[in-house]
């Protein structure tokens, strides 16, 4: 198989990576990820990854928690993840940093844009952890922020459902599947796919998104060779 790009950023959320247990990490589903991770990078494909933390703490659903407080909480959930993601990666002899927004530096690097840039390009996955750092920006942002930053070709966005559907498929069966939309589509028809700042990020940066589900077998690599899978966001 012939990667059609170079360089990519994998958005995870933290409910794919829960797996079937929804809460906490799921430590198949976590190895799952390393190993389509370890065929990308030995196609040649260079990844960076940001991953949320809807796994440990939604930020959102808390009533009377100051909304700063809540959003730092959710910022080190993804963290937590990220470092899971890093030692299952690092088992399958790829080589895997942590940087972060917010200054960790027992257990991370801090985020530096040319030193992800000099990561990548020798073969190491760059995982960002903590969001861009500020409260109100979600992880979603962070995604179609870095992924600016680092000249990425596409956005890799790995679910917990196969696409992107004109509703939610679990509650109503005749949801209409899409195949390829543009990000304006996306907009104006409130599809949820991300946030309204990143998918302007995303859009005003010409910035491709492939939407897939994580659990299915091979996706990111089939994603990344071009097959026709999940939704492409144009």
């Amino acid at each position: 198989m012939e990667p059609k790009y170079k360089r990519v950023l994998l958005k995870i959320s933290g409910e794919a990576l829960a797996g079937e247990t929804r809460t906490g990490i799921n430590e198949d589903m976590t190895n799952k990820v390393a190993r389509e991770i370890k065929q990308l990078i030995d196609l040649g494909v260079e990844v960076a990854i940001v991953v949320g933390g809807g796994n440990f703490w939604r930020g959102r659903s808390s009533k009377d928690m100051n909304r700063e407080t809540a959003d730092y909480i959710g910022m080190l959930a993804t963290v937590m993840n990220s470092l899971a993601l890093q030692d299952a990666l690092l088992a399958q002899n790829v080589p895997a940093r942590v940087q972060t927004s917010i200054e960790m530096r027992k257990i991370a690097e801090p985020y530096i844009w040319r030193r992800a840039l000099k990561e990548l390009g020798r073969g190491e996955v760059v995982i960002f952890g903590g969001g861009i750092g500020e409260s109100h920006f979600s992880t979603d942002t962070a995604a179609a922020l870095r992924a600016v930053n680092i000249g990425a070709d596409m956005i890799l966005l790995a679910k917990n459902i196969d696409a992107v559907y004109s509703d939610d498929p679990k509650t109503n069966p005749d949801a209409v599947k899409y195949t390829e939309l543009t990000m304006k589509e996306v907009i104006d028809r409130d599809l949820k796919v991300m946030d309204l700042t990143a998918a302007t990020i995303c859009m005003e940066n010409n910035m491709r998104i492939q939407v897939f589900g994580l659990a299915e077998e091979n996706s990111m690599v089939r994603a990344v060779c071009g097959e026709n899978i999940g939704t492409l966001i144009k």
